[in-house]
């Protein structure tokens, strides 16, 4: 198991700054009660708009295209952080734990490619995690309506 102890400075789900304060009360609570398990940071959480825009901008100069940068960075208009519905934990020990046990608590990564990135499936207490996509790219949710 990981250490419980977050890093020293770094944002826990019990911090009250944006990008916990402003996530899914339900994707809250789950990470709360596995926080109380096991230590974790809060690598990113709920994002603005204008934020996620600029993470999508970079990354289409890093990878080159839209295509490209939609494996790793959705826009803000289809983005699960920018509503509140998904976090990014860290350290990777942490993740991974989390990646293990995270049904538990209904927390499941969504994107094989993204061993970070966790979503709040309650069902999945009962019948485990969905199966995961290979990357956002692949996720109907991403699509623009």
């Amino acid at each position: 198991m990981p250490s419980s102890e977050p890093a020293l400075g770094a944002v826990t789900v019990f911090d009250d700054v944006p990008a916990v304060a402003n996530l899914d009360p339900g994707l809250r609570t789950a990470l709360r009660r596995a926080a109380a398990d096991v230590g974790f940071v809060v690598n990113s959480g709920w994002r603005s708009p204008e934020h996620q825009a600029r993470l999508r901008r970079e990354a289409v100069a890093r990878y080159g295209s839209e295509e490209a940068a939609a494996r790793w960075v959705a826009t803000p208009e289809t983005s699960a952080h920018v509503r509140g519905l998904a976090v990014d934990i860290g350290p990777p020990a942490a993740a991974a734990w989390l990646s293990e046990h995270g049904a538990a608590y209904g927390l499941c990564r969504v994107y094989r490619n993204e061993p970070w990135h966790f979503e709040l499936c309650p069902e999945a207490a009962e019948g485990g995690c969905p199966p995961m996509y290979a990357d956002p790219s692949q996720d109907p949710r991403m699509r623009s309506a």
